[in-house]
């Protein structure tokens, strides 16, 4: 694994785009983290500070800071299609293949590739909410302070299901541009899929249901938007909808089936392919 992953490293570092998007994925939502936990002064006229707000504070801090982070993960999707189209564009693919490279080891490159990278992208944004909550966090029991730290696994999952998702399309098309429009496609047709579900079932309920099994959807629902959460939190009396936001195991567990099913089909079609 070490070895495959290593291969992948080399190539993604003697490309320049490649290393620039990979420093904009990591980087860009820790500097956003880390300017949004600090007092700005908007020229005099008032200073803004959201952790005075208490959305820096533990446990709920775990799912605002994986929820806004998650939204970075289009610059690596880009680095992901990337690796595929610049292996038919530059014949890279068929000269690992000629020096020994299985074509199941080829994929399973990316794969690793892509949980090394999802790893790391998930330590610091956890190291960083972390330092950041123990600063304005007015809770310092270890039992509230790790409590819903189970967004990060989700997080985690989130990563590698997209990035899943964006290789098999980059193996279905070959070509980085066609594989991301092919996300915008995905997403209107699931939107086309939950307006036959409600017209089959009648009920808005129903279709959700229907929609939340759906690859983008069900990546999306594993880390609920968190402000409504903020809402209820600081005006209890004004929200009387019930509303959950933890995660699930369900959820985790539809994501990763649809993350082996997309690495399985990336598979087949390259064992199908003519190179």
């Amino acid at each position: 694994m070490l070895r495959l992953v290593k291969l992948e490293l080399q190539k993604l570092w003697l490309n320049k785009t490649s290393r620039i998007l990979i420093f904009i994925s990591f980087i860009l939502p820790f500097t956003v983290l880390v300017l949004s936990s600090i007092k700005i002064n908007f020229f005099g006229f008032f200073t803004l500070e959201l952790g005075e707000l208490g959305i820096f504070n533990f446990p709920i801090i775990w799912h605002i800071t994986t929820f806004f982070a998650s939204y970075f993960k289009f610059f690596f999707a880009i680095v992901v299609v990337s690796m595929i189209g610049n292996e038919y564009s530059n014949k890279t693919l068929k000269q690992n293949l000629i020096d020994g490279l299985s074509k199941k080891e080829f994929i399973l490159s990316k794969f690793y590739t892509i949980v090394f990278f999802s790893l790391c992208a998930t330590a610091l944004i956890g190291i960083a909410s972390f330092l950041i909550g123990l600063y304005y966090s007015s809770y310092t029991e270890a039992s509230i302070i790790f409590r819903e730290v189970e967004f990060l696994l989700a997080y985690f999952v989130k990563l590698v299901g997209f990035f899943s998702l964006c290789l098999f399309f980059g193996m279905l098309l070959k070509r980085s541009a066609f594989a991301l429009a092919f996300l915008v496609v995905l997403y209107i047709l699931e939107w086309i899929i939950f307006w036959g579900a409600y017209e089959a079932f009648g009920n808005a309920d129903s279709a959700f249901k229907v929609k939340n099994m759906l690859p983008l959807e069900s990546m999306y629902k594993l880390i609920d938007q968190p402000i409504q959460r903020i809402v209820m939190t600081k005006f209890p009396e004004k929200t009387d909808i019930a509303y959950d936001y933890g995660v699930h195991w369900y959820e985790i567990a539809v994501v990763l089936g649809w993350s082996a099913l997309f690495i399985f089909l990336s598979y087949r079609l390259l064992k199908k392919r003519d190179l």
